[in-house]
């Protein structure tokens, strides 16, 4: 999870203002956690305390109105009804949140239920569920059967992959449009950080991009110490705990 959490505190300065630079400085005095942050929490904690992932969901971002770069306007909205319904969403926001359900659970028949029930509450499209399952059980199976077998297993779901070519990727939240994108990145990748810098300087999304990578890229190839305790300086105390929780709950360290 906190391989989520790096893509996007990195990917928040270039969110609106893109970079092709694939050497540029990852942690920098703008960076900020971002809504990404915000959902990606709030789905490991509902999912590790067994509660409904909408409910928990409505209530951490009600704790957290105003994040960098703000929520998307359907989001927002959903966020601020008293009785939130889903709004048939294909947004990538379904895929960018769920990374804690592909570690929490023990076969990929219960990460891909999970992460369906993760994203109903407002990704009710085919696409937004869609978007979801794939990123979810990508990590799933990158943990347990490798790199290789995982992209095999991911053509189910997305047959074709662009090119990760730096400066190439338009701005698309889709789950169509971004997820392609995401395991054309990881196919070319060879490290945790390699991910993370193209998920960033092709442009695009770059947050959310940098999200989905960085939580199927953790399942790879780990995180490297110094960039998980970076990371970890820009979290209030709050989330702090459920990334701790969270790590504790699966016997890894953080």
């Amino acid at each position: 999870m906190i391989g989520a959490i790096i893509g996007d505190i990195v990917g928040s300065r270039f969110e609106f203002n893109n970079t092709d630079n694939f050497d540029f400085k990852l942690f920098a005095k703008n960076c900020a956690y971002t809504d990404d942050t915000i959902c990606t929490i709030a789905i490991a904690d509902a999912a590790m305390k067994r509660m409904p992932y909408g409910k928990v969901l409505h209530r951490w971002c009600r704790d957290y109105q105003n994040p960098m770069g703000s929520y998307g306007c359907s989001f927002a909205g959903w966020i601020a009804s008293n009785n939130p319904r889903p709004y048939n969403s294909f947004g990538n926001g379904s895929a960018m949140r769920v990374a804690a359900i592909g570690w929490l659970f023990d076969t990929l028949e219960q990460v891909e239920e999970e992460a369906t029930k993760s994203a109903l509450p407002t990704h009710n499209h085919p696409e937004g569920i869609k978007g979801a399952v794939a990123t979810a059980s990508a990590i799933f199976l990158a943990r347990t059967e490798g790199k290789e077998a995982m992209l095999e297993a991911m053509k189910e779901y997305y047959s074709e992959w662009p090119e990760p070519r730096l400066g190439s990727f338009h701005f698309d939240e889709t789950c169509q449009g971004t997820m392609p994108m995401v395991f054309g990145i990881i196919d070319k990748a060879a490290s945790f950080e390699e991910a993370i810098r193209y998920a960033i300087a092709v442009g695009g999304d770059s947050d959310t991009i940098g999200a989905i990578v960085g939580g199927i890229a953790e399942a790879i190839w780990g995180v490297p110490e110094e960039m998980q305790a970076q990371a970890m300086r820009y979290l209030p105390d709050d989330m702090e705990r459920v990334v701790a929780q969270f790590y504790s709950r699966i016997k890894s360290d953080i």
